[in-house]
């Protein structure tokens, strides 16, 4: 059996100093800690009992806006949105004025931890859920990447395996089901068992929990599921990092209808036309949301105006932030180049729309159930080995989500 490539490497003014073990770290997407509180109370995960007796368990700050594409783009960088430059899943390119997916490797603007890692002789697998983010997590990868999404249609040639189905021993799921994310685990499970890969990073979906609150048995069911295969990649030896690229909160009236603030219909009335709402949430997966989260900007035919505007969208009662850019590129460690002219958040139980004639509400299955703003910002942040005297004094200050490989590498005692 060939160990594990011990060769440090630097990624973004990081160092990092892998073991001689397999390393694997997951991102539990749309996992608010309250999720694992509820499994682990009514006995649903033992494993992760048992990591968090053994290891560490606690939480991070992750990056702002709080959706997918930026904070997986983080996680794999080590870096926040002002060095990767992925501001959204959706962001109007300034080079051309057209509003665009930000699923593209071409607009990450810095090096991957995933990458550097292979070069040093690792052999490195990353699997996603969602195949929207395949070619940012696997820019300059040498190595295997594809989603279970799309698992069916991997080639040896553009994703570095084949099969994967006949490897993974069962079919690709739906993208909407709870399979999705338990495929990706099974997968970098049986990466490691046949000697495959030993350097992992495992994306989910949160497509359960943006349909069931902590407490469902259906979300239960989910976590107990994960459980089992933390179980079995712990048995391979593998040291584990856990984190999350954001929370989940219902984004409902006390009746249970959206709670929306239609951001581009009051500006246009107040302003006139030219207004731009965008909204960094849109992605192809509109039951999952809607395409409303709690984090858009605006871009404004006068710039001239946005103090004005920014002091009166504080006063409706949905918004609990509103930055020019320059601030929100500070504050939020954002790419200035790829927000508007406004940056703007919602409150815990609001969204932000554009218009209601631009939003189906009628895909989401179940109420609804987002993310995107400050209160998605904190998830969990799991090791499943004891950290070392330097790292415990970090995780007692502020972590961020995108420190989850340089903790799981440097912060384990040998």
């Amino acid at each position: 059996m060939q160990l594990p490539s011990t060769h440090p490497f630097k990624v973004n003014q990081r160092a990092y100093r892998p073991p001689a073990r397999p390393i694997v770290v997951i991102c539990l997407d749309g996992s608010a800690d309250e999720y694992l509180d509820a499994a682990l109370t009514r006995g649903k995960m033992p494993n992760l009992q048992r990591v968090i007796v053994h290891g560490y368990r606690g939480l991070a700050r992750g990056a702002l806006p709080s959706f997918t594409n930026v904070n997986n783009a983080s996680i794999v960088t080590g870096a926040p949105p002002s060095v990767h430059g992925i501001s959204g899943n959706f962001f109007l390119d300034p080079g051309t004025g057209q509003e665009v997916m930000m699923n593209s490797a071409s607009y990450l603007r810095t090096d991957t931890i995933l990458a550097a890692a292979a070069q040093t002789g690792r052999r490195v697998a990353m699997v996603t859920a969602k195949e929207k983010l395949r070619d940012i997590l696997s820019h300059r990868l040498d190595g295997i990447a594809f989603s279970s999404e799309k698992a069916n249609e991997a080639q040896e040639r553009t994703h570095g395996i084949s099969d994967v189905e006949k490897v993974v021993g069962r079919a690709t799921p739906q993208i909407y089901s709870a399979d999705a994310s338990l495929y990706v685990l099974q997968a970098g499970v049986a990466l490691i068992e046949q000697q495959r890969a030993d350097f992992l990073y495992l994306s989910l979906t949160d497509y359960i929990q943006h349909l069931h609150p902590p407490e469902a048995e259906e979300a239960l069911d989910f976590y107990c599921a994960i459980d089992e295969q933390l179980g079995r990649l712990r048995d391979l030896g593998a040291i584990i990092g856990a984190t999350a690229d954001h929370g989940m909160n219902a984004k409902q009236t006390i009746a249970g209808e959206p709670n929306v603030i239609y951001l581009e219909t009051l500006l246009t009335k107040e302003l006139g036309p030219g207004v731009r709402v965008i909204l960094p949430i849109t992605d192809p997966y509109v039951v999952h949301h809607g395409a409303l989260g709690s984090f858009a900007v605006i871009h404004l035919p006068d710039q001239g105006v946005a103090v004005k505007v920014r002091d009166w969208l504080m006063g409706f009662d949905e918004i609990t932030e509103v930055y020019d850019r320059p601030t929100a590129a500070r504050k939020l460690e954002l790419p200035a180049d790829r927000i508007g002219d406004l940056v703007v958040l919602s409150k815990r139980d609001a969204v932000i729309g554009r218009t209601p004639e631009h939003h189906d509400l009628g895909a989401l299955r179940a109420g609804l159930r987002s993310h995107g703003g400050r209160y998605e910002e904190m998830v969990p942040f799991i090791i499943s080995e004891p950290l070392n005297r330097e790292y415990a004094a970090k995780a007692s200050g502020d972590p961020r989500n995108f420190d989850v490989f340089d903790f799981t590498m440097n912060g384990v005692t040998p």
